[in-house]
């Protein structure tokens, strides 16, 4: 691995993989591999500000901007790291940045992976997974988000300097994207 690999984003809509894709792309490799959001939650139990998951939510937006800032520096000092996160959120009111300015500024990343699949492949992979409560989206909403998280990558890398790898991660084909990821850990 490089030494100055420092801090690598990975993202992808809800169902894609993204996770499972990095977390093989990432065995062997010296690298911690954290959740944005698990980081934030900790930080915030710390600080006595909630107890659990559930109590985020109620915090202010000034709050929660404070922790985003926190947590990015916390994981901007780990060096070697992959964060998973969410390019973009999706709400009833429209999308929302996963990584705000002063989230990517902090965090600095030198690469930002964007885990993709077929709009198809994405609507089965989710309608098939009882262990979790998503959102059964249309196959062109589901398009439509891939399409605002390319975007939004790309965004951030505009601030923050960071490369933009796209990564496939398709049915019966999880080899084939962690061969695609791997170049970027090392």
């Amino acid at each position: 691995m490089n030494d100055k690999m420092g801090v690598v984003v990975v993202t992808g809509i809800p169902g894609v993989g993204k996770t499972t894709v990095m977390k093989r792309a990432a065995e062997g490799v010296d690298i911690q591999f954290v959740t944005f959001g698990t980081v934030m939650i900790d930080i915030a139990k710390e600080s006595g500000l909630v107890k659990d998951r559930d109590e985020m939510r109620e915090l202010s937006l000034e709050q929660q901007k404070e922790l985003q800032i926190q947590t990015a520096e916390k994981i901007a000092s780990m060096k070697n790291v992959i964060v998973d996160t969410h390019c973009t959120v999706k709400t009833p009111k429209g999308y929302m940045p996963g990584l705000p300015e002063w989230v990517v500024k902090r965090l600095k990343p030198t690469t930002i992976v964007v885990v993709e699949a077929d709009p198809e492949e994405i609507y089965t992979r989710r309608a098939k997974d009882d262990t979790r409560n998503r959102d059964l989206d249309s196959k062109e909403k589901i398009a439509e988000h891939q399409q605002i998280n390319r975007a939004a990558a790309m965004a951030y890398s505009a601030l923050s300097g960071a490369t933009v790898k796209i990564v496939s991660n398709h049915d019966d084909a999880i080899d084939e994207a962690v061969k695609e990821a791997i170049p970027v850990l090392r």
